[in-house]
């Protein structure tokens, strides 16, 4: 997004939202004065007024900053060495306060997404490719293990179905943090050496996203081991089935059977909610290169090149090198992550930039 400030459609657009927060200001305090206006209107304009004012005090204080940056640079001509010293460290702290406050517009142009805040629901599956692409499965689930550990955010695994060999059929974890899924949506999508697949899913809470028990029907069996053998006596193993819709969420992971049908509910709860949320919100992403949720997941995102020890991701063209420090999940997974963030800034942007193009035509 650091090119966006160039771009007179984004000046246009900024001019226009001051523009439109000074009528809504000015209408709202000859409302209050004269009196002549609704209580609800009233409270519509105040709302919007408190909406746009974090953005609107941002856009002046670098209009300020930009002319300060202006007067400074005369000053480099001075004969004066200590004043041209001066004016050159002024100068680097306007660029940096200018820097500073274009992202800070950028942010709060950009609005946050509602799932942004949410933990998530994170789901592994080996495809084709036998018992290699269990293999890559288990190293790509450790890689995500050690991001959340990098991260502080907390990783609890919901279902693990392993293979004879130690490799991973399919895994569903559940991960909670500050920014979690913020940090993890790019993730989804295709992973090749040997294919496997991610998805990842927001997780609602309770009160925000309910499930009619009568919905579900709920069983229970013994847990089963690599192979299919049992592994305990007792019938601790629970799959809930959604039967509205068919989908499903098993969990044998604990002991107790009360805390399997817990782990089974939130993995199906997730499921559910994001097939919900993509209905809502795929009209706005299919336009997007950078595409997240369930809609990513037959999409080829990244190839791990072992021969090359190279990482593409190829919805942004990005290369890393070294795969033994990127599978730690530590600070290159880190770096690929905020890239993407930052692309898809940029095509939320040029959306937005767009719609008021559309608007003036």
């Amino acid at each position: 997004c650091r090119g966006a400030f160039a771009k007179r459609s984004l000046q246009d657009y900024l001019k226009k939202t001051e523009v439109e927060y000074n009528d809504c200001l000015r209408e709202f305090n000859k409302g209050v004065t004269d009196q002549q206006c609704s209580q609800d209107e009233l409270r519509t304009k105040r709302a919007k007024v408190s909406l746009l004012a974090p953005l609107i005090q941002s856009v002046r204080e670098l209009d300020a900053k930009q002319k300060e940056l202006v007067e400074t640079e005369t000053l480099l001509t001075e004969e004066d060495p200590a004043l041209r010293e001066l004016a050159e460290l002024e100068r680097e702290s306007c660029l940096q306060d200018i820097q500073d406050l274009n992202q800070k517009i950028l942010d709060l142009l950009i609005p946050e997404e509602e799932e942004d805040l949410s933990d998530l629901v994170l789901e592994v599956k080996a495809g084709v490719g036998g018992q290699e692409a269990m293999l890559f499965t288990s190293e790509v689930l450790e890689m995500y293990h050690g991001y959340a550990h990098h991260n502080g955010w907390s990783f609890d695994i919901l279902e693990h179905m392993t293979s004879e060999l130690g490799g991973l059929r399919h895994a569903s974890v559940s991960i909670s943090g500050p920014q979690s899924y913020k940090r993890m949506k790019f993730e989804a999508g295709v992973h090749r050496v040997h294919t496997m697949t991610v998805a990842v899913l927001p997780q609602p809470t309770e009160i925000s996203f309910t499930i009619n028990p009568k919905d579900l029907r709920i069983d229970t069996m013994r847990a089963s081991g690599a192979g299919g053998q049992h592994v305990n006596t007792t019938d601790s193993a629970v799959r809930i089935v959604h039967l509205p819709t068919g989908v499903v969420a098993e969990c044998q992971q604990e002991r107790s059977q009360l805390k399997n049908k817990e782990k089974a509910m939130k993995a199906l709860r997730a499921k559910l909610y994001s097939i919900k949320h993509e209905e809502e919100t795929s009209k706005r992403y299919n336009q997007r290169k950078v595409q997240i949720g369930t809609r990513g997941r037959s999409e080829k995102i990244r190839t791990y090149n072992f021969a090359q020890d190279r990482i593409t991701d190829h919805r942004i063209g990005m290369t890393v090198h070294d795969i033994k420090s990127f599978l730690l999940g530590e600070n290159l997974l880190d770096e690929m992550n905020s890239s993407l963030q930052e692309f898809s800034n940029q095509e939320i942007l040029m959306e937005l930039l767009g719609e008021n193009n559309q608007g003036k035509s």
